[in-house]
């Protein structure tokens, strides 16, 4: 039997006290309203009295065919918001039929190559009436153009369009890797998305600033709340200088953060960023409009405390962390099946993981009121101390230069590496219990079923995006790409020329390509 713990805290090495007695020392806008400055309580005044948080269940895999499938099947679920997942090949600019992509098209996610692979995968799904979220950093440029130019096929009203691209470079030097330039012009490319959509797209979320993989990379709640901050302070600063006026483009940032296993700190977690980043927004940026105050983010249950040891048990730890998202306010929800520790979730798992969600918003309670833990000594203490420790690790990256300089130094992947290294070390001596893994084993009776890729994917993928150059227009492609280029060497946005190049039946690879040769790579 497990030993009770010698010592008490938070993921984060917050000591836990016995016992709460008293609130901390109240701090200026603390006890305001949801809805109001600092929005500790929650963006909204009525928060889910009024409308629940969107449901999305993050899903892509194979072909555009089969992710279709699956998203007809949670939309009649009761999903109320796509979330899309990309293969590696599409995510680092490569086509199907590129040597890099060999053995990966498909496999983590959707293969994306044209136009024509969104036409199969928005089939029968009327793009105007849903929020689609796409997981895509260095290539959103070119799935935002893609969505652009199927929505127009649709019929769809621009201006009224809604959903998110990922669109955050900077996590991904930091934690992650899927990047393609160096951060100077990739900062570019994230400056000119949100200048287009300020324009052309005014309901779509320009970028999710995410703490999710930074979490998942190893870092503490802490570390999360902070580097991810830094991160989005960075972006509101390259905004600025590209010309853009604060409060235009600061209404149509969100974040994605990581609903861990650590209950009372991760609800904290999130009542913490939320007023960290309106004091950041209107003290630092001098921003006017309240909606350029309000943190509004997307959460996800934590994929790396799921274990391939007793599957059943991700079940409850999924919910739990589903909770905590729902007790701190989150904006949209993602509940990972229980098998994706072995594998992509097979229809069954993701059907219970939606289901979570349901459970929660319908039979809980917990939606019923604002806010509910308020007011609670220990909810309100934790607060408080990852505010304070991440104002001053964020103090750390500010004395660096910011978020870009503190990265290329590699302060973030050091850090975040520590972290990691730290955890582990405590599984091992079993100061951390993980049921299943390292207590409380038990030998497995079965192996579970687990969804499989078609190994013929990758051949059928290749052999499409080989016929779509062999029947288009050339002329036409080439003289979108070569706009594409000279829009990346001269300064000028790149959206347009990326829509138009899109429609013209340019892949991605080749659009990739086309900035490559002016951005370059960056080699990590």
């Amino acid at each position: 039997m497990a030993l009770r713990k010698e010592k008490f805290e938070t993921s984060s090495q917050i000591p836990v006290e016995r016992i709460y007695t008293q609130l901390p020392v109240p701090e200026e806008g603390k006890s305001a309203d949801a809805g109001e400055f600092p929005f500790t309580r929650g963006v909204y005044p009525e928060m889910y009295r009024s409308r629940l948080w969107t449901m999305r269940q993050y899903a892509g895999f194979g072909s555009a065919e089969e992710s279709n499938k699956r998203y007809k099947y949670l939309l009649s679920s009761g999903t109320t918001g796509l979330s899309i997942a990309f293969d590696l090949p599409t995510q680092i600019g490569y086509d199907s039929d590129h040597p890099m992509a060999s053995g990966e098209v498909g496999r983590v996610g959707v293969a994306i190559d044209s136009i024509e692979d969104f036409d199969v995968l928005f089939d029968g799904i009327e793009m105007g009436k849903i929020s689609t979220s796409m997981t895509i950093n260095s290539t959103a440029s070119i799935l935002l153009a893609l969505y652009v130019a199927k929505a127009k096929k649709q019929g769809a009203d621009l201006k009224k369009l809604s959903g998110t691209i990922q669109n955050d470079i900077l996590k991904e030097y930091a934690a992650r890797g899927t990047y393609i330039y160096p951060p100077e012009p990739s900062m570019r490319v994230v400056t000119d998305i949100f200048a287009w959509c300020g324009a052309e797209l005014p309901s779509w979320n320009t970028i999710s600033i995410s703490g999710y993989h930074i979490r998942e990379a190893g870092a503490t709640a802490v570390e999360e709340i902070a580097l991810t901050l830094a991160n989005g302070i960075a972006y509101v600063e390259a905004a600025l200088k590209a010309g853009l006026d604060v409060d235009r483009f600061a209404p149509r940032l969100s974040f994605f953060f990581n609903a861990h296993s650590n209950f009372f700190e991760e609800i904290a977690k999130f009542r913490a960023a939320r007023t960290l980043w309106a004091r950041i927004m209107r003290d630092r940026f001098h921003s006017k409009n309240p909606d350029s105050m309000k943190l509004r983010f997307h959460s996800q249950t934590a994929g790396s405390t799921l274990t391939a040891q007793q599957i059943e048990n991700n079940v409850v730890r999924t919910t739990i962390e589903a909770m905590a998202a729902v007790l701190g306010g989150t904006q949209s929800l993602h509940t990972n099946g229980k098998d994706e520790a072995l594998a992509l979730p097979t229809e069954e798992a993701a059907r219970t993981a939606l289901r979570t969600q349901q459970v929660i918003a319908y039979e809980s309670g917990v939606a019923d009121t604002v806010d509910p833990l308020a007011g609670s000594y220990y909810v309100e203490y934790l607060t408080s101390e990852l505010m304070q420790r991440a104002q001053e690790l964020m103090s750390q990256v500010d004395a660096m230069g910011g978020a870009v300089r503190a990265i290329e130094r590699g302060f973030y992947q050091e850090r975040i590496a520590a972290s990691a290294y730290d955890w582990q070390k405590k599984v091992e001596r079993k100061e951390e219990i993980v049921v299943g893994v390292n207590e409380f084993v038990t030998e497995e009776l079965k192996t579970p079923e687990t969804l499989r890729i078609d190994p013929k994917l990758e051949a059928k993928q290749t052999e499409r995006v080989r016929a779509l150059r062999a029947k288009r227009d050339r002329k036409a492609t080439d003289t979108a790409l070569i706009a594409v280029e000279e829009a990346a060497r001269s300064g000028d946005n790149l959206m347009p020329h990326i829509i138009r190049a899109v429609e013209a039946f340019a892949t991605l690879g080749e659009i990739s390509d086309a900035m490559r040769r002016v951005f370059g790579e960056f080699a990590g």
